[in-house]
């Protein structure tokens, strides 16, 4: 009996060796876990820092007296009279306009022909289909600047330099809507197609009433991207534009930081700079749980 006893106890003890030794491999690659994850939010968090801190000097600058902006250490005034110089000194409020005119007129088109072109790559079926979504991707990564010299000879042929309508052209498709698109399209079943097929729709009220609700989320990321960065465009109009009357706040805080009157007066300049991206910043703090879950949805980490 001794011996059963010990030669069962010997197994035993060896099943509980290695169930001690894969606790301990489990808590220390835990802790690597934990140690790598830590130094990367520490990572994440100093170049967030990194990235504010122009962006915090902008806003100390433009609310400060003239005397006060070059020393942090000071009094604590602020004042609003910067805004109220800038505003004055150049036509800001036609900037405005113009801006929004240029950046809203673009995005509409642009929700028109991203929304077909994209419902046809998902959904319909035509012979080249992937090769001509593959020259759609091409021209994401053909940068914009390239075709400055082309775009202007055709806007200079139709007679549309110096017009908001010649800035919006170029921009009236873009390859990245589409893609964007598309992938949230792929990702709605096709059931939903054949239901409404049953109850007697066509494609384009397939598209309107069940693809572009359900796209919603896309549509918001597309929006703000497209908006950001026509808003903040700088380029094409000021090769486009030589009147007022069609600057957009881009070029307009351009000229206007270069001018003699302003010269090296750094308040003026950041007041008239954070008027520029306000709404960019207020439209991204609104929408950025959207902007972020648009593209979780679509497929794209």
């Amino acid at each position: 009996m001794s011996y059963t006893t010990a030669g069962a106890a010997a197994p035993k003890s060896k099943r509980t060796g290695r169930r001690h030794a894969d606790i301990r491999r489990t808590r220390i690659r835990f802790r690597g876990l934990w140690a790598l994850d830590f130094w990367l939010n520490a990572l994440m968090y100093l170049i967030a820092v990194i990235w504010a801190v122009p962006l915090m000097w902008l806003v100390w600058t433009a609310f400060r007296p003239k005397d006060s902006v070059t020393d942090p250490f000071g009094s604590m005034d602020f004042t609003l009279e910067h805004f109220r110089n800038v505003w004055d000194a150049a036509p800001f409020g036609l900037y405005y306009a113009n801006t929004m005119v240029i950046a809203l007129g673009i995005l509409a088109v642009q929700l028109l022909t991203v929304t077909m072109a994209a419902f046809a790559f998902a959904r319909v079926s035509f012979k080249g289909k992937d090769l001509v979504f593959l020259l759609f991707l091409v021209q994401i990564m053909i940068p914009a600047d390239v075709l400055v010299f082309p775009n202007y000879n055709v806007l200079k042929e139709l007679n549309l330099l110096d017009t908001k309508l010649g800035i919006m052209l170029p921009y009236f498709a873009s390859a990245f809507g589409i893609f964007l698109l598309r992938q949230m399209f792929k990702t709605i079943p096709p059931e939903l197609d054949e239901a409404a097929v049953m109850e007697g729709c066509s494609k384009w009220q397939i598209l309107w009433r069940i693809y572009v609700p359900l796209a919603k989320p896309s549509y918001v990321a597309f929006a703000l991207v497209s908006l950001s960065y026509h808003w903040s465009n700088f380029l094409w109009p000021l090769i486009v534009t030589n009147s007022v009357e069609n600057r957009p706040l881009t070029v307009g805080l351009a000229i206007f930081a270069q001018s003699f009157e302003t010269g090296a007066q750094w308040a003026e300049v950041s007041a008239a700079t954070l008027i520029v991206i306000a709404p960019l910043l207020a439209g991204f703090a609104l929408f950025q749980r959207q902007f972020m879950n648009s593209f979780m949805q679509s497929g794209m980490k």
